[in-house]
């Protein structure tokens, strides 16, 4: 096969939007320019043609008059003479060729001289001797635009006779084509004027498509973060500011995505590694005393429970993550949900001697995923425990402030650094990472919970002072319009 290299080039080149423009705005001017100058020189032919139609009718009129008493039947040579005489002069100043008619249609007088006694029955002359005044206009080969007229020679009310008078309409007919020739150039003028004006202004059309073109064709290519810089102040900076936008969260997004994949492997990783030391310990050991046996396994035993909390929590947001996820909405008595997280937690509390109070200042309905809000309730609650001292204390408060129901979790623990707080609900963010482990925490609780409370159209607030303790506040609607 041969290709013909630039062919395509070129062709996409003519169909590109610049061309488009530039052929839709010449056509536009082009059919603008034909309908203008078919009306104007139309409409000033019909003024001309008009004008010489009254002149001449007014002229004919005229002679009529002054002709009317030679015309009857006479024996006198010289009002024949005079008749004559006074055609051929009239002809000459009105520039036409004039013929006058008996009422039987014998030609009386002839300025040219060619049909004396001769009938003529033109449809002119006709309507002329029936007593109405006309003219046409006719266009011959050979004499090219012609005006005919008659008029009637009316004597003592009676149509005596006509009046035919001959015009040509050439000089007009040439004006117009002259002013014809003005338009066309004006318009050849025009049209080559807005082409090359539409053709530069269509680049700043086509520019910011290009632009973006470039910049989402790199995307495509994995490049992400791309940024368009439109400098213009109207839809197509708008344009280019929500893709900027939308590249920035694409950008985002997977670097979260990579950072979730690194901190999902490094967290699985860490206890894997854990396991097979301590495994390998006692494998390359000989002898082992049953003590150690024994602490290695629970050391073992620890990890895969660390193991298993990993990947039950990864799971759950998993869960989380579906588009089409679907909350059980079922109405819901918070204060005994509260209570019996307190209840299943107090143990826990117990264990490090820690205090843990309930204040209820309301009885509460309201619409929740009953499982998913007691699994965030509870997450937020069993970490101020887990990072509370021993001796410390709990408060759990629930109550409604305006159109929220709201669940708040006090502690004087260790607190969070205020640096640290925008993190707290990232993936696998952890404060400190050695406490954290030590205490078995994951890093994804509070993900959990803030996702939870989240799709139930609530947001979780913190306040914290580092070696004060920290206040959760969870807010969630009264009323979630689930219509």
């Amino acid at each position: 096969m041969v290709i013909i290299l630039g062919t395509e080039h070129k062709r996409k080149r003519f169909i590109s939007i610049r061309w488009k423009l530039v052929s839709t705005y010449l056509l536009l001017v082009l059919m603008s320019q034909m309908i203008i100058s078919i009306f104007i020189s139309q409409n000033i032919l019909n003024t001309y043609i008009q004008e010489k139609r009254q002149e001449i009718l007014t002229k004919s009129n005229i002679l009529s008059n002054r002709i009317k008493f030679y015309l009857p039947n006479n024996k006198i040579l010289v009002l024949d003479n005079l008749l004559k005489t006074l055609v051929e002069n009239y002809s000459k100043e009105i520039k036409a060729r004039i013929i006058i008619v008996d009422k039987d249609n014998m030609v009386k007088s002839d300025s040219n001289n060619e049909f004396e006694g001769s009938r003529l029955y033109h449809s002119e002359i006709q309507k002329a001797l029936a007593g109405i005044s006309n003219s046409n206009v006719y266009s011959f080969k050979e004499y090219g635009h012609v005006m005919y007229v008659a008029v009637p020679i009316i004597l003592d009310d009676e149509v005596i006779g006509a009046t035919f008078v001959s015009v040509s309409l050439n000089d007009i007919y040439n004006v117009v084509d002259r002013i014809n020739n003005k338009l066309r150039l004006i318009s050849l003028a025009s049209i080559i004027l807005v082409a090359i004006m539409s053709f530069i202004f269509a680049d700043f059309i086509t520019k910011p498509i290009s632009e973006m073109t470039k910049a989402i064709t790199k995307m495509a290519q994995g490049n992400l973060g791309q940024k368009v810089e439109i400098k213009t102040n109207d839809e197509f900076k708008q344009l280019a500011n929500a893709f900027n936008v939308m590249s920035t969260k694409l950008s985002q997004v997977d670097k979260q995505r990579k950072d979730f994949v690194a901190n999902v492997s490094h967290e699985l990783r860490t206890p894997l590694s854990s396991i097979k030391l301590l495994s390998e310990s006692l494998l390359h050991q000989k002898e082992v005393d049953a003590l150690v046996y024994r602490e290695f396994l629970q050391d073992i035993d620890s990890e895969i429970d660390r193991l298993n909390s990993i990947i039950d929590d990864l799971l759950i947001l998993v869960d989380l993550d579906k588009e089409k996820l679907t909350l059980d909405f079922k109405i819901t008595y918070i204060n005994f949900l509260v209570e019996k997280i307190i209840a299943r937690l107090k143990p826990l509390a117990d264990n490090k001697k820690i205090r843990l109070d309930y204040i209820e200042k309301e009885k509460i309905q309201i619409k929740v995923d009953t499982n998913k809000i007691q699994q965030a309730v509870i997450n937020i609650i069993h970490n101020a425990i887990k990072y509370t001292p021993e001796g410390g204390r709990v408060e759990v408060k629930l109550y409604t402030e305006g159109d929220y129901v709201v669940i708040r979790v006090k502690d004087n623990g260790i607190g969070i650094p205020k640096e640290s707080l925008p993190q707290i609900f990232d993936r696998f963010y952890r404060v400190d990472k050695a406490r954290s482990r030590s205490t078995g925490g994951t890093g994804l609780g509070l993900s959990i919970a803030y996702q939870i409370v989240s799709l139930h159209q609530g947001t979780i607030d913190v306040q914290s002072e580092l070696g004060k303790g920290s206040t959760f506040y969870i807010k969630i609607p009264i009323d979630l319009n689930l219509a």
